[in-house]
């Protein structure tokens, strides 16, 4: 849920901010901005959203993705290292089942202060932290095997050019993964989630961070963001192939994975 949109636009192009068409450059202000005010409380606030079950789309998210030793794994927005903890312990057991070098986890994320409030909560040996923009990444080609961003692509300030990046720095045969809120694929189901969202959720944010709107602004994202097939379609455009979609809670979450060709 964190932050990876891009300080570069084209003027006077627009990109979603919420509900809102916003100049693509000023996207990237709020949004930065959204994310310095939430830093400190984003991992209580995770919990309380989801009543701790994005713990669960974390842990099948990792498994999925399957870290090995030696591989070098980018994780994407990667805010407070939730994800990159976890590949990085997956990559160790792995390492102790086969041998061969220690894995290497890039956590970047485009705000200086989620990166902080990462580092402050400690790593594991494997993790390296830079701060870096997703639609531009300080990475050369075909130099990772291992691509992920979770909560974070809807944030960027254009969705296709991030993926089109990400099939950039992918190795050849390289897996991508994205895990991200999706729809739900019942009625009944997605009628409670929108009441829980647009209702409970800037309240708690009211309540904990002191700040309703930036709370607003991320259940707005979730609202905007393409749905499961229309995503993965976009994933195909950009270079993948054999992408898969998995709901999670219902569709509440989706994973989207790929691999690079």
């Amino acid at each position: 849920m964190t932050e990876a949109a891009s300080s570069s636009a084209t003027p006077g192009t627009t990109s979603p901010f919420g509900f809102r068409d916003v100049d693509a450059i000023e996207k990237v202000r709020m949004v930065r901005g959204v994310f310095d005010r939430v830093a400190s409380r984003y991992d209580l606030m995770n919990d309380l959203m989801s009543g701790g079950v994005h713990r669960l789309w974390k842990d099948a998210a990792a498994a999925r993705l399957n870290p090995r030793p030696g591989e070098t794994i980018l994780d994407v927005a990667g805010g407070t290292g939730d994800m990159a903890r976890r590949y990085a312990r997956l990559a160790r057991r792995a390492q102790g089942r086969l041998g061969g070098a220690d894995a290497r986890v890039i956590v970047l994320d485009y705000n200086a202060e989620m990166i902080a409030a990462g580092v402050g909560k400690g790593g594991e040996p494997e993790m390296v932290w830079t701060v870096g923009d997703a639609m531009a990444l300080p990475l050369p080609d075909a130099s990772v095997d291992a691509y992920s961003i979770s909560f974070g692509i809807r944030n960027v300030r254009d969705v296709q050019a991030a993926l089109v990046e990400a099939r950039r720095v992918l190795k050849p045969g390289g897996r991508f993964l994205c895990l991200e809120f999706s729809r739900p694929v019942v009625a009944p189901l997605r009628a409670a989630y929108d009441a829980w969202s647009f209702h409970a959720i800037p309240r708690i944010g009211d309540w904990v961070a002191g700040d309703r709107d930036s709370y607003r602004y991320l259940v707005e994202s979730i609202r905007r963001f393409p749905d499961q097939q229309t995503f993965r379609a976009m994933i195909e455009r950009a270079g993948f192939r054999s992408v898969t979609v998995t709901n999670l809670t219902g569709g509440v979450a989706a994973l989207h994975h790929g691999w690079a060709v």
